[in-house]
């Protein structure tokens, strides 16, 4: 298949009904900023196992002959989230009330970009037209898909106990089956108070004391005060200079710099005969990958305590070095990684060329699986990444900000192109990443098939702890072989296993055309006009 054309703007999401209410602002005279939010509001209800407005996001913003803008919007430990509020653990738990001990950050990023919207990209729509979907999906309802009623199926067990879901996610107690209408009356409710008083109002308002009502009543840690604390930065983002593209990216507590330095890698490596498909090609990404992840665990954290600019970690001699420690004959030992996650990532070009790329995420499915009561929100969980012991780069502390997997993407080409590209995944972001812009610059892909192709994945994913390399099945035999015989350990999965993410791409081309590419592994489309 082709890859979907447009001219006046596009939106990719991996819900269709998300895609469409960005397309709808794109009609109606907004900008990609306000598409992107009102397709982010819409994934909050539609896709409610990947997201939320109980989490956090991070956005990429570029305007033609302006430098790139990014946005973090991540929050952090409440001041009474200390290790000693985990006595007796070994660990911080994946699931519950002491999993919700991080301030959602979500929210503060679509403030902080309508605002810039509007100073800088002439937005003009009221911000309660962004969220009318979101709203109508919430109240009136939407179809479930089989992500959802597999993803709750799943992990019934052990969500069912937390404060909340039942009453929010199952109907009448059974999982609500693919197809069914599903509401959140209590969420549109929140949604239209956003809707009338601003973004502002769930941190410092009226929205903001009925949730730490909520926080309360189901026993977090996230107070008041907490809540008020927050703010969105906007920031330059963390790019890197590639042979035949500048790639961007996010800086930490996110992943981004992994993301950046596969590529770096991998393009002082390629070598005429290699593309993204191939034996040599897959192993030298793969190979990129950990070198990429090594730096990232040994130096990304919340940048406060960072002892290292993220922008050396990507200085040309650092590369250098990691390029010459990737054995091209052999693979090398690798350790499991220790992150997971579920995410939606989405896209937006408009009709003067500014574009988003823009990634919002509740941790794992349904995040801590905690659903407040009077305002119906599903809080994230980003904080049990935090180590519990003390003096480790990710101690747990308040105040302090969760490393993410998170990592937006965006890049533009030395041929005036502009590729918008990201996915969910967890660890598995970097990798798909690479995986799509590879394919698309070095690899004779168009933009949608660079997305739908067989993708391979290196250890944990976003559903489950393993440390082989999963690969599609629709790979040739002589592709899984080639690498076993280098020493990957290769795990043949489904041929489009959600496991492998789900993302989705946009090129701007000089001359106004816009392409797009949708993943088959998820439920998402590209909505172009």
């Amino acid at each position: 298949m082709k890859p979907i054309l447009g001219s006046r703007g596009a939106v990719v999401a991996p819900h269709s009904l998300a895609s469409q209410a960005g397309l709808d602002i794109l009609r109606a005279g907004g900008n990609a900023i306000e598409a992107t939010i009102a397709t982010a509001a819409a994934l909050a209800v539609v896709y409610p196992h990947m997201t939320g407005i109980g989490g956090d996001g991070f956005w990429l913003m570029h305007e033609p002959g302006r430098d790139m803008q990014s946005i973090d919007a991540c929050g952090h430990t409440g001041a009474g989230v200390t290790p000693d509020l985990y006595a007796g653990m070994d660990s911080i738990p994946w699931r519950g009330p002491l999993a919700a001990n991080t301030v959602a950050g979500t929210i503060s990023g679509w403030g902080a970009a309508y605002a810039y919207s509007r100073e800088r990209w002439g937005g003009r729509l009221p911000f309660a037209r962004l969220l009318e979907s979101a709203i109508h999906y919430a109240r009136e309802g939407f179809p479930v898909t089989a992500s959802q009623e597999i993803n709750t199926r799943n992990k019934l067990a052990e969500l069912c106990p937390q404060p909340g879901f039942a009453a929010a996610f199952l109907r009448d107690g059974e999982v609500p089956r693919y197809g069914q209408r599903h509401r959140f009356p209590a969420l549109a409710a929140t949604l239209e108070q956003l809707a009338r008083a601003g973004t502002d109002d769930f941190y410092r308002g009226e929205l903001a004391q009925a949730v730490a009502r909520d926080l309360a009543a189901v026993g977090s840690p996230v107070s008041a005060a907490d809540l008020a604390s927050q703010q969105a930065r906007v920031q330059a983002p963390l790019q890197l200079q590639l042979s035949d593209a500048t790639v961007f990216n996010l800086a930490p507590p996110t992943q981004g710099v992994a993301s950046l330095l596969i590529l770096g890698v991998y393009d002082r490596l390629r070598r005429a005969g290699w593309n993204p498909d191939n034996i040599e090609g897959i192993h030298t990404l793969v190979e990129a990958t950990k070198q990429a992840f090594k730096v990232r665990d040994r130096h990304v954290a919340d940048p406060a305590v960072m002892t290292i600019e993220a922008a050396a970690l990507l200085a040309p001699e650092r590369i250098a070095q990691m390029a010459a420690a990737v054995p091209l004959d052999a693979a090398s030992p690798w350790p499991a990684p220790v992150s997971d996650g579920d995410t939606t990532w989405m896209g937006a070009i408009d009709r003067e060329g500014r574009a988003v790329s823009m990634i919002q995420s509740i941790y794992f499915e349904f995040g801590s699986g905690v659903v407040l009561p009077e305002t119906g929100i599903w809080w994230q969980n980003r904080g049990c990444s935090f180590d519990l012991a003390p003096g480790r780069l990710r101690s747990l502390a308040p105040g302090r900000k969760a490393f993410h997997t998170l990592n937006p993407a965006m890049a533009r080409l030395a041929d005036g192109r502009v590729l918008v590209y990201g996915t969910m995944g967890g660890e598995g972001q970097p990798q798909t990443q690479a995986a799509v812009f590879s394919r698309y610059v070095w690899g004779g892909h168009d933009v949608r098939s660079a997305v739908a192709a067989p993708r391979w994945l290196l250890g944990r994913t976003w559903a489950e702890q393993s440390t082989t390399l999963k690969m599609e099945s629709r790979y040739p035999a002589s592709v899984l072989e080639g690498l076993a015989k280098l020493g990957h350990p290769v795990e043949v999965v489904e041929a489009l296993d959600e496991r492998m993410g789900h993302a989705g791409a946009l090129v701007l081309h000089p001359d106004g055309w816009i392409e797009g590419g949708e993943d088959p592994r998820s439920d998402g489309c590209v909505a172009a006009w």
